[in-house]
């Protein structure tokens, strides 16, 4: 059997709510890797989202990864509650952790995986002094706070940039990609080097339904 070379990760935050647990099955059964949730705040982002009780709810819901995103000024506060909820990676905001090293071993030391992640307009650079510390690196393809955002092309260069920086670096560590990926796009930040795919709207809102949208995904991979 050949090894896939990439994960793909349904996005939670375009799912119907009123049908959570059953959407989570359809896209398990189609061939997601991950689930993707985005916690936000209403102050780092100019949104409100989910909290440990969703990621408890869709830990009850599959046995596959949880990939928890906070996009929330100081995320340190809350890791404990989102490892208890069922968390397999916590993927934290350069933007909001003065003390990034010191939270990534938070993170290990709950037994999650730590993710370190960059908004668009943040230059690569920053992040380097941590990407020892990772096991994964999160390239903001939108401005965070809303799904359903056009993918922003001027991101590209930086993934790849972050991909020759972890060769050197941390090389087992693998680059996710978070907003406008679709089958249009998808393939462009695979070839700067992302291996992880964040979807929502192209998979929970795909007109044929879930599995059309993860199947649309993995025909341009």
């Amino acid at each position: 059997m050949v090894e896939k070379r990439y994960l793909l990760c349904p996005s939670i935050l375009a799912a119907d709510f009123t049908e959570l647990g059953d959407q989570i099955k359809q896209a398990e059964d189609a061939g997601a890797d991950w689930f993707h949730i985005d916690i936000m705040d209403g102050h780092f982002v100019p949104n409100l989202s989910m909290g440990p009780a969703i990621v408890q709810a869709c830990r009850k819901a599959t046995n596959l990864p949880l990939d928890v995103h906070l996009m929330i000024e100081k995320p340190e506060r809350y890791l404990d509650k989102f490892a208890a909820a069922g968390a397999a990676t916590i993927t934290v905001h350069i933007e909001t952790c003065p003390e990034m090293n010191k939270t990534l071993a938070s993170i290990h030391d709950l037994g999650c995986k730590a993710g370190i992640t960059l908004n668009p307009a943040t230059h690569a650079s920053t992040i380097k002094p941590y990407l020892h510390n990772v096991d994964m690196v999160l390239v903001m393809t939108v401005n965070p706070g809303f799904g359903g955002q056009s993918f922003m092309t001027e991101v590209l260069p930086k993934i790849g940039q972050i991909r020759k920086m972890l060769d050197d670096i941390n090389p087992e560590v693998d680059i996710e990609v978070d907003g406008g990926i679709k089958p249009e796009t998808i393939q462009q930040t695979y070839d700067q080097g992302a291996r992880i795919f964040v979807a929502g709207s192209a998979i929970f809102n795909h007109p044929q339904g879930i599995r059309a949208g993860l199947k649309s995904l993995t025909e341009k991979l």
